[in-house]
């Protein structure tokens, strides 16, 4: 470096230290330089990006019981513990987007997938399942009805930062509504009836209402395309065939005012022990358009079932987990009295309750678990999903 360009830098380095009227409040352009650096939201998004991917790392590192205690004492959306399950979960089949050529140009805005929320343990979950549809590219729109009691402007709760997340990141329309309440014989189901406003969402031509309590392992816009029906279910397979009992877990709708005074009416004149499956039961059961059960509506019940003649839909078909799993869309959580993924479950029950490892008819050996990892899997990856979005909302929050 010559004498002259040394020079030069000094010079620079002088001016940079100079004041410029500045220096009784303690700033130089030097001093304003850095700060305007550190400030940047190139290096806010820097920084965000870098937290997030140690914050991966240091999951993708927990062994699995310091998983557990890591999630029952962080856990952003719940402050109840799950399971205490270690097993890896299953792969999730690759989506199926269903875009035949002869699909091209469908004006999927007429359509929408749809979520009612109750509490913040629904919306917590209600967000889950639409960050999936959201990372599987399902083209249909997603709707939100939640309780107009949640703020989604509000500063610290938890709902609004959650209403947020699923409308800026996950592109859901959010919809405030009133709580479909009733006195029941049950009262975990006491606002199920809520589910019903999806029958009034007639800015649609057709919505498809999913419980909240599942995993939706592959999107369903095919079924926007079904033939018209004013609605369409699939039959609780695990009931009594004859009794052609129809799911209210999943239900494609037709909106309309009239259907939506007829759901009303049958609602107000309802007894205590009639939910919103009742209803639509005794609504629909005779014109309904029946959805396969397989694929649309498997129960985690089912890997511990030691009959599958009902789901398989014959006798002779022998029972792979692997392949009814990866031929499902729609993996509802039903494992009574097992509890929901997101409540607390005693060790002891889910040592009782999980599915047997089955013999292997040469050896006798039970070495056949394959059910059992499964179903532990299933209960493991909605624990670990539902961790993980509390960091998305950390990330979030951290861009604004």
């Amino acid at each position: 470096m010559t004498m002259s360009s040394i020079s030069r830098l000094v010079d620079k380095f002088r001016w940079s230290r100079m004041g410029t009227g500045n220096e009784e409040q303690g700033f130089t352009p030097f001093k304003l330089k850095v700060m305007q650096l550190l400030t940047s939201k190139a290096v806010r998004a820097i920084s965000i990006i870098a937290l997030l991917v140690l914050v991966i790392l240091g999951l993708l590192q927990l062994p699995s019981a310091s998983f557990d205690r890591f999630w029952r004492n962080s856990s952003f959306c719940s402050s109840s513990p799950s399971h205490s399950l270690s097993p890896s979960a299953p792969s999730t089949p690759s989506a199926d987007n269903f875009q035949p050529d002869e699909l091209n140009g469908i004006d999927w805005s007429r359509f929408a997938y749809v979520q009612y929320v109750t509490n913040t343990e629904y919306l917590c979950n209600s967000v889950m399942l639409f960050e999936t549809l959201h990372r599987q590219g399902s083209k249909a729109d997603r709707l939100m009805m939640y309780p107009s009691s949640f703020a989604v402007d509000g500063a610290n709760a938890e709902e609004s930062r959650l209403l947020r997340l699923a409308r800026d990141n996950f592109g859901v329309k959010l919809m405030p509504i009133e709580i479909q309440r009733r006195a029941t014989s049950d009262v975990t189901w006491a606002e199920s009836y809520t589910k019903l406003l999806a029958f009034n969402q007639t800015q649609y031509d057709r919505v498809l209402s999913l419980d909240s309590d599942a995993t939706v392992l592959q999107p369903m816009d095919e079924l926007f395309l079904a033939p018209s029906a004013l609605v369409a279910m699939p039959r609780a397979y695990w009931l009594n065939f004859d009794d052609r009992i129809l799911s209210a877990q999943l239900i494609l709708i037709e909106p309309s005012k009239y259907e939506f005074s007829r759901v009303m009416n049958a609602l107000s004149a309802a007894t205590s022990n009639d939910y919103d499956m009742e209803i639509v039961n005794n609504l629909y059961k005779d014109s309904c358009l029946i959805l396969p059960h397989r694929p649309y509506n498997l129960l985690t019940g089912e890997f511990r079932s030691n009959n599958h003649s009902d789901y398989l839909g014959n006798s002779e078909e022998e029972w792979d987990p692997e392949k009814a799993f990866k031929e499902a869309k729609f993996l509802h959580f039903s494992d009574w009295p097992v509890p929901k993924p997101w409540l607390s479950a005693p060790s002891s029950m889910i040592q009782d309750k999980q599915p047997k490892c089955q013999k292997n008819p040469k050896t006798g050996e039970e070495d056949d678990c394959r059910s059992r990892d499964m179903w532990l899997g299933f209960y493991s990856d909605f624990r670990q999903r539902r961790q993980v979005s509390s960091f998305v909302i950390l990330v979030a929050l951290l861009s604004v």
